[in-house]
């Protein structure tokens, strides 16, 4: 049996990855859950799974979630509170695998703190990786921790690589990988309308049910963007063997393009509860509750290559990662601070790239040799990114 750790647990992979666990609870035990502050949520995954801990930012929803607790009779759950509660129970010496799905770059410093501890990370939180880079893998490979990928690209990348594939090491078979995207809801808008697209209109995915914040980033595709500098991480790529693919119907997960000619791809239905199954599983396989594919239903699939004038933050995204060192954490930590503002109504959608190409331009990229160095360079970026949106005309 495993002892899970699920960071993000009331977020929609945090919501995905309890439903499978409870599909196979002879497997698994909920040691701790946390949450940013959706206290009902968490009080309701409590009941349900009673864990040891449960965690949220603020203190006094911690006192709401205790009160909760205690009025359900549920006293041996311990309530904490703060970011540093949440290292400390990805850190716990009876949790052996901690599912990363904390949003944002919030979720740098507990991954890193179960990765340097050796544990299993379902690696659901790309901007931890993409952030720290080296760093993370080098404390991957120091500690021996397994490392699963949990975004639906790079987990079919992981099921279409050779078995002994090594994490941060390329296979000398592969030439290059196929990294599909949908397209996001704003595929087929007019270039000239993009600037005056609502939060609504760009959080309305047309394949896969995500928080407000990676909807966002599929529709600008900047979430294809982190994960090409994730992608080159994970498997030991250069930017130029990460291809993306625009495939809109979301079927192809992606494609692995070895060097005898053949590719292989890993199909499914638009569903995170496959791969986080197949995670948790690793390396078996369990059901996952997903609907099976049927291709006569599904009848055709289309390609087409992506339009950096569609989406100008996945040229800069390659970008970052062609200038590495601190640079994809600047890029990381402006794309948050631009979505925010664009999500709150005080930018256009337009102004999201504009943000961080100014910061880009801004900031020059500096070694990132220490965590401290990566955390500074993600407040800077914050910072600058912060000025400029002040900078703008108000949209109010």
């Amino acid at each position: 049996m495993r002892s899970l750790c699920v960071l993000g647990s009331t977020g929609s992979i945090g919501v995905s990855t309890l439903d499978v666990v409870s599909r196979h609870r002879d497997k698994f035990r909920v040691i701790a859950l946390t949450a940013n502050n959706n206290v009902d949520r968490l009080f309701e995954q409590c009941v349900a799974h009673q864990p040891r801990y449960a965690v949220v930012i603020d203190s006094d929803q911690a006192s709401v979630l205790r009160a909760c607790l205690r009025e359900a009779g549920l006293t041996a759950v311990e309530v904490l509170s703060g970011a540093d509660a949440l290292e400390q129970v990805a850190s716990l010496p009876q949790v052996d695998t901690v599912m990363a799905a904390i949003v944002g770059a919030a979720g740098l410093l507990p991954t890193l703190a179960a990765a340097r501890l050796g544990k299993r990370v379902l690696l659901a939180n790309k901007e931890a990786l993409v952030m720290s880079g080296p760093l993370f893998m080098a404390e991957v490979r120091r500690s021996g921790a397994e490392l699963l990928p949990i975004d639906s690209e790079h987990n079919a990348i992981f099921q279409c690589m050779p078995a002994d594939c090594r994490a941060g090491e390329r296979a000398h078979s592969v030439r290059k990988i196929l990294l599909t995207a949908s397209g996001g809801p704003l595929l087929n808008v007019p270039l000239e309308s993009l600037r005056h697209v609502t939060p609504a209109q760009a959080i309305a995915h047309p394949n896969w049910v995500m928080g407000r914040k990676i909807s966002v980033d599929s529709a600008t595709m900047m979430n294809k963007g982190l994960e090409v500098i994730e992608a080159c991480l994970l498997f030991g790529l250069e930017p130029h063997d990460v291809k993306v693919v625009v495939h809109p119907q979301s079927v192809i997960h992606s494609m692995v393009d070895y060097v005898d000619g053949s590719v292989l791809a890993q199909l499914g239905n638009p569903d995170m509860r496959t791969p986080i199954a197949h995670a948790l599983a690793w390396p078996e396989r369990f059901e996952s509750g997903v609907e099976p594919l049927d291709m006569f239903q599904v009848k055709r699939l289309d390609f087409q290559p992506p339009d950096l004038d569609r989406f100008p933050c996945l040229g800069l995204a390659y970008d970052a990662v062609r200038e590495g060192g601190t640079m994809p954490a600047v890029l990381n930590a402006a794309n948050e601070m631009a979505v925010a503002s664009f999500l709150d109504g005080g930018i256009g959608f337009d102004a999201i790239s504009d943000t961080i190409r100014h910061c880009m331009e801004f900031l020059p990229a500096v070694p990132a040799d220490s965590i401290e160095g990566v955390l500074e360079a993600d407040r800077r970026s914050r910072e600058a990114a912060s000025s400029y949106i002040a900078s703008l005309p108000s949209r109010n």
